[in-house]
């Protein structure tokens, strides 16, 4: 029997119930997803003091890492948006601490990969748009469409620039969730067809220990990049949602 690399990606029902003719089954996708909300929730039970519900004054290893989160995203937000950086942080830091945590999950032998689906990546940046918009129509009004046309610009030049214009502002929400989803999957689907290959070395009797250690020597190392890919693409994601953000509260 031949396996697909992709059917890693299929979202198959683990328990399987229906009512009034609607499907609810529990899915490896929702278990996946609630895995991820359980582990924050839980990192932040675990970085408490029990007596005082508080954070301890001195950080123990896991609350430093969690502060260099923090700092992280909120010295990036500082650069990026001009005016109010900070009134985005809340929204910011959960994007990236879920997206991070699932692809990092997504690691795990026989897990599931949440962001290697289109219909989360793209959730996600499609609701970024249509809050990037709310936004630039809250502070600046019909003033927001000057967003398309840059100033100083003859009408005929305007003619062009306009509709290019709208199809990248268009494009963007498309983009930030592509850009998501194809390197979760490529890079997954790279994996599965290595260890597979791997695996069959393995299986063939006589052959040279040679022939299937280099096999798994290039693994280890796609492990290491596609380690390094999770983590790239989270702060990627927040990255450009700051630039949106910036875009409609600044108007360039």
């Amino acid at each position: 029997m031949i396996f697909s690399p992709l059917d890693q990606f299929k979202i198959a029902p683990l328990i399987t119930f229906q009512f009034a003719g609607i499907d609810l089954s529990v899915t490896n996708f929702l278990v996946a997803s609630l895995v991820t909300l359980f582990m924050l929730q839980s990192l932040v039970f675990l970085l408490k003091e029990p007596t005082t519900n508080s954070f301890f004054v001195i950080p123990s290893g896991w609350q430093n890492l969690i502060e260099k989160i923090y700092g992280l995203v909120s010295q990036l937000l500082s650069d990026i948006i001009t005016t109010g950086s900070e009134k985005y942080f809340p929204v910011a830091i959960v994007l990236f601490m879920f997206i991070m945590s699932n692809n990092l999950i997504g690691m795990v032998p026989y897990s599931f990969t949440t962001t290697s689906h289109i219909t989360l990546t793209f959730f996600l940046s499609f609701s970024i748009f249509v809050a990037m918009n709310v936004i630039g129509f809250q502070k600046h009004g019909m003033e927001f469409f000057s967003l398309f046309l840059p100033a100083n610009t003859s009408f005929f030049l305007a003619l062009i620039l306009v509709p290019i214009e709208l199809i990248s502002f268009i494009a963007k929400p498309v983009s930030l969730g592509v850009r998501l989803f194809i390197n979760l999957m490529a890079g997954h689907s790279l994996l599965k067809v290595i260890v597979g290959f791997s695996w069959n070395m393995l299986l063939v009797e006589n052959l040279k220990a040679l022939a299937f250690i280099i096999p798994l020597a290039v693994l280890v190392v796609l492990m290491g990049l596609e380690l390094g890919v999770a983590l790239i693409q989270a702060y990627v994601f927040i990255t450009l949602t700051a630039i949106y953000l910036n875009d409609s509260e600044a108007l360039h």
